[in-house]
């Protein structure tokens, strides 16, 4: 397994490295979502790439967890248990696709 904590520290130390924005979180959350983006523009044109432009998006993400002291990890462990719990009923959209939707529980609210 990946550890993501020493990822975190690596992105941290190569942006503080290269002087890259350390102060303007809402910067940082733009430029992940502008390279998700990216992403879904080259997997939609058949383009190569995609898989690199989820690593941008993982590297904004992995320093964001870092800077605001998140253990991204822990959170992905814990997440993951939530979500093989949650119980979810499959309706049609009115297109015709399948939807689900989460049924809250006194477990899950």
């Amino acid at each position: 397994m990946i550890d993501l904590k020493a990822l975190q520290k690596e992105v941290m130390r190569n942006k503080v490295e290269k002087g890259f924005n350390l102060t303007n979180t809402a910067l940082e959350f733009c430029r992940a979502h502008e390279e998700l983006s990216e992403a879904f523009s080259k997997h939609n044109k058949n383009q190569p790439g995609v898989a690199e432009e989820f690593a941008d998006v993982m590297i904004f993400i992995l320093g964001m967890c870092e800077d605001m002291g998140f253990d991204l990890e822990k959170e992905l462990i814990r997440k993951i248990e939530i979500n093989k719990h949650r119980k979810y009923k499959k309706e049609k959209s009115p297109e015709g696709n399948d939807v689900f939707i989460r049924i809250k529980t006194d477990e899950d609210p």
